[in-house]
């Protein structure tokens, strides 16, 4: 990281004195890159992924007509990432239309239960230690979204409607370094207690339909430095897809984001992001919980609540429940714009500070009959744990975290981003977490 840094200030450097006024895109602009990064929760990534954009005649730029997005990756922790995603403005008069089909392989991702300072964080576990595997479940989850979105009249406010489709596979984890014999993790410790219900513990499919409206003034969508965002929609899913259930797992949610940008001088912009996502009605299955629902996507991957696009530096999806609320606020210091290969380029920092907690919680009674079983679980040091430690009976708690990050942005658009981010409370992780991807998470 320092030294990606250190060569993006020398670039500037040089480039900055020669900045010249951004050319108008036009036709065809291809951004094809290797895949390589890193993330503190999954591994190390290798792939290839191409962003391609349509620029047309240069007259909306730096808005495109179209783009598409492909990416085909595999983490070393063994998750693996197939993506397409088509988005467009412009292609229909008077209509936006995006989709979006992603298979996300994920034999071990993490699972620290519900409820967020109510579930034991023990950060000496969180790998595979000795055999054991207690924050890995698997959780594979193939989906197929489609958007329409729309204006009302000549105002700033828009329309949108759309189908998301996901088919969710889950269950104990599945790692060559973990002993069958001794691997006790926590989903099946849920499991036995019935705090994830034997009907949903393979998983399940779901079509949600989302409904909604959205209020929008930014001057560019995917580089604002000014302007307002609000989008407020409904989704939920009929359960007619699972077959026959002891239970429905009928629900409706409510997902509201409001995005402020300002500029408080030339290249630098302030940008915050209040946003919420709850239960209004219904039965949420557990392993939609970290799901969280977006009208457009600016990452692959948006579970959360925790990790790369929610509370950055945070272990990943640490907070679940059926309601959630977060916050971001960052600086956003464009301090080199230049022309290089007959495109636009601009390096920027971005100092961070997140946070968010879990508002309305998810089987909480259900997670109290932990407190009656005393089978050891691990030990660490000295100190043995048991499965009544699991559940800490503390309330729940506001998580923070803080950071800064590097972008190189090709023509507004093509966001190379690379953040690293701390939490404020051990109880959320330790170390440093990093995120190498694209895009601004809002």
């Amino acid at each position: 990281m320092k030294r990606l840094i250190t060569i993006a200030l020398l670039l500037a450097a040089v480039c900055t004195a020669s900045a010249q006024e951004e050319i108008k895109k036009t036709g065809l602009n291809f951004g094809p890159l290797p895949a390589v990064s890193y993330s503190s929760d999954l591994g190390f990534q290798y792939g290839a992924l191409l962003d391609i954009y349509q620029y047309g005649d240069g007259s909306f730029y730096p808005d495109y007509k179209w783009k598409i997005n492909v990416e085909t990756s595999w983490y070393t922790k063994g998750n693996s990432v197939y993506h397409v995603f088509f988005d467009s403005k412009h292609l229909i008069p008077g209509l936006r239309v995006s989709a979006d089909l992603t298979y996300l392989g994920n034999k071990t991702t993490n699972f620290y239960g519900y409820n967020g300072a109510a579930a034991l964080f023990i950060p000496e576990l969180n790998k595979i230690v000795d055999g054991q595997g207690l924050y890995m479940m698997r959780r594979d989850d193939f989906r197929f979204e489609f958007t329409t979105q729309g204006q009302f009249g000549d105002s700033h406010w828009g329309w949108v409607a759309g189908l998301a489709f996901n088919s969710y596979k889950t269950g104990h984890a599945v790692n060559k370094s973990l002993n069958a014999a001794v691997d006790l993790s926590l989903y099946d410790i849920y499991l036995k207690h019935d705090i994830i219900p034997a009907a949903e513990a393979n998983g399940g499919n779901h079509l949600d339909i989302k409904l909604g409206v959205v209020f929008d003034t930014r001057d560019h969508e995917n580089n604002p430095t000014r302007g307002t965002n609000l989008e407020a929609f409904f989704f939920g899913s009929p359960d007619f897809l699972n077959g026959k259930r002891d239970y429905r797992n009928d629900y409706l949610k409510l997902a509201v984001h409001f995005r402020q940008f300002f500029p408080l001088a030339d290249r630098l912009v302030f940008a915050g992001h209040l946003a919420f996502q709850g239960l209004i009605a219904g039965n949420a299955p557990f392993y939609s919980l970290q799901t969280i629902q977006p009208i457009n996507r600016k990452n692959i991957i948006t579970d959360g609540l925790g990790s790369i696009s929610s509370v950055r530096g945070t272990v990943v999806n640490r907070l679940q429940g059926n309601s959630y609320a977060w916050a971001n606020f960052e600086l956003r210091w464009s301090f080199a714009k230049f022309r290089w290969i007959n495109q636009n380029w601009a390096i920027a920092l971005n100092p961070f500070f997140d946070m968010g907690m879990i508002v309305a919680p998810y089987r909480l009674e259900q997670m109290k009959t932990l407190l009656q079983d005393d089978t050891r679980v691990a030990t660490v040091g000295n100190k043995v744990y048991t499965v009544a430690d699991l559940y800490t009976q503390q309330a729940e708690k506001l998580h923070m975290s803080a950071g800064a990050g590097l972008h190189i942005i090709m023509n507004q658009n093509f966001n190379i981003a690379c953040e690293l981010g701390k939490c404020f409370s051990q109880s959320d992780g330790t170390g440093l977490g990093m995120r190498i991807g694209l895009n601004y998470i809002f």
